[in-house]
């Protein structure tokens, strides 16, 4: 299996582990969670599904471009999803605080997702090519 094709599957794990989350948080969670505990676990579920949507677009554009930053740009998605959907989904089902010293880490990695995005249209730019 190619590493684009592991970026795919990736993908529909992190929008099924979104829909699924953003489901069992507003319906079996509702009445288990402190208010602020279930905001935070929702957090969890929409940068999750989110960011799956978009390492879905990303990985089917690289798979016809075969480009450097929309690699990292779906690495860093991936890891981004990992770290800050989990540390949240963990913290908020456990109530350990300081998980959330934790989660800054995943929304860097997905900054720096939507950063590689950037750096990928500038080359092609400099390249003089249109980006279809």
């Amino acid at each position: 299996m190619s590493v684009n094709s592991r970026f795919i599957m990736s993908a529909g794990v992190f929008g099924l582990l979104g829909v699924a989350s953003g489901a069992f948080g507003a319906h079996a969670l509702k009445e288990m969670l402190a208010p602020d505990l279930l905001a935070i676990f929702k957090t969890g579920s929409t940068y999750c599904l989110q960011h799956a949507i978009v390492l879905l677009a990303v990985s089917l554009y690289q798979q016809r471009e075969q480009n450097q930053w929309l690699r990292r740009a779906c690495w860093s998605f991936s890891i981004g999803i990992c770290i800050f959907s989990g540390s949240l989904w963990t913290l908020a089902l456990t109530n350990t605080r300081w998980l959330g010293a934790i989660t800054p880490f995943g929304g860097l990695a997905l900054l720096w997702g939507w950063s590689c995005i950037v750096l990928y249209t500038r080359q092609k730019v400099r390249e003089n090519h249109d980006i279809d």
